[in-house]
């Protein structure tokens, strides 16, 4: 894939609807974009399996993850005025939801805009102009007059999805873009075009990039990818929340055009330490720059790979500023740098490279 049709693929997936459970139109792209160079299928939860077309039952199994899903919301109830009550799907700060434009999905299976609405200022009390506002304050509004007019002319159904109303764009001249959802289809394209750079090569390990959904409530598409495919070695590719904005420059461990991130270690998740050095090695091979992460919170989908069979795993990042907000800036550099980094330290996973890292009991 040249450089076009990876950002046309991007593109993509980061303007598909796809909140978690609601994965379809990501799933969709990924088993299109995917079936040109691999053996594609779906379960019935919606996660992907691209298979490389060398695979051999004699090989050792690697699997990519990366998740299809991004943080949305979802439809609680309609009021007597028409306004839609909404909870949260995935991790959101109040202070990023409010006034924004969203997309809500009708009985028929279409998104229409609406717009996130509090109390207007010119009613509000001097003490509460000084309150924070909470998501359970705020409304979505569609452009209805009554609850009957939102349930019957507009369709919108307890448990319809919402998502950010954000069209994906690409600076030329700066070499970044701006878009939605980043968290993770910026993973989720590394993945498929990591896939597709190797499609020829003929491969020490099986290759298998499973594409997970529900990551942003909990890594349960992750479960169900790592029990089908059972892994002897792991990556998780992951949009990761870039900290150069507000950090200092010594502690900042996810940077905007700094290259990949290699996480350490979450609150969910341990590297492999060998697997780990192994990675670095390579990118210091490749006289590219990275970064080193230790995390005091988050939680990614190589918690669950690496609990599933306790196989070598590790975790790399594209950095993206702003995550789980309408709009998020990721660099192309850094896309490119770690689909570099993947497609070089996948052909060097032999099995005897394997067996240094396996001890036995």
């Amino acid at each position: 894939m040249d450089k076009t049709q990876r950002l046309q693929l991007i593109e993509a997936l980061s303007n598909a609807n796809g909140a978690p459970g609601y994965e379809d139109e990501v799933t969709n792209l990924a088993l299109k974009w995917g079936g040109h160079f691999a053996n594609a299928k779906r379960d019935p939860m919606g996660n992907v399996y691209l298979s490389h077309r060398g695979n051999d039952d004699k090989k050792p199994t690697l699997m990519v993850d990366a998740h299809l899903d991004a943080v949305g919301f979802v439809v609680q109830a309609v009021d007597d005025n028409g306004m839609i009550k909404f909870v949260p799907n995935g991790g959101w700060v109040p202070s990023n939801v409010a006034a924004q434009k969203m997309r809500v999905r009708d009985k028929d299976g279409d998104y229409i805009p609406a717009l996130v609405v509090s109390k207007p200022p010119h009613f509000m009390t001097a003490a509460e102009k000084k309150q924070p506002i909470s998501i359970d304050h705020m409304r979505l509004d569609v452009g209805s007059t009554s609850r009957e007019e939102t349930l019957n002319d507009f369709g919108i159904q307890t448990g319809a999805p919402i998502v950010p109303d954000t069209t994906w764009r690409y600076n030329p001249k700066h070499d970044f873009m701006m878009g939605k959802a980043f968290d993770n289809r910026m993973g989720t394209a590394a993945a498929i075009t990591s896939l597709a750079e190797l499609a020829d090569t003929e491969l020490p390990v099986n290759l298998v990039v499973a594409l997970a959904t529900q990551e942003e409530i909990g890594c349960r598409g992750a479960r169900v990818t790592s029990r089908n495919v059972h892994p002897d070695i792991g990556i998780c590719l992951e949009g990761c929340p870039a900290d150069d904005t507000f950090t200092p420059a010594w502690l900042s461990q996810t940077k905007f055009k700094g290259g990949p991130m290699l996480r350490d270690q979450d609150t969910s998740f341990i590297a492999s330490h060998d697997f780990q050095a192994f990675v670095a090695q390579t990118a210091d091979e490749l006289k590219m720059p990275y970064t080193r992460a230790v995390r005091t919170g988050g939680g990614v989908d190589a918690s669950e790979m690496l609990l599933e069979t306790g196989a070598p795993t590790v975790c790399i990042g594209i950095p993206v500023r702003y995550e789980h907000t309408n709009y998020a800036l990721c660099a192309y550099p850094d896309f490119e740098k770690t689909v570099q980094l993947v497609t070089s330290l996948i052909p060097k996973l032999t099995v005897e490279q394997l067996k240094k890292w396996y001890v036995e009991a």
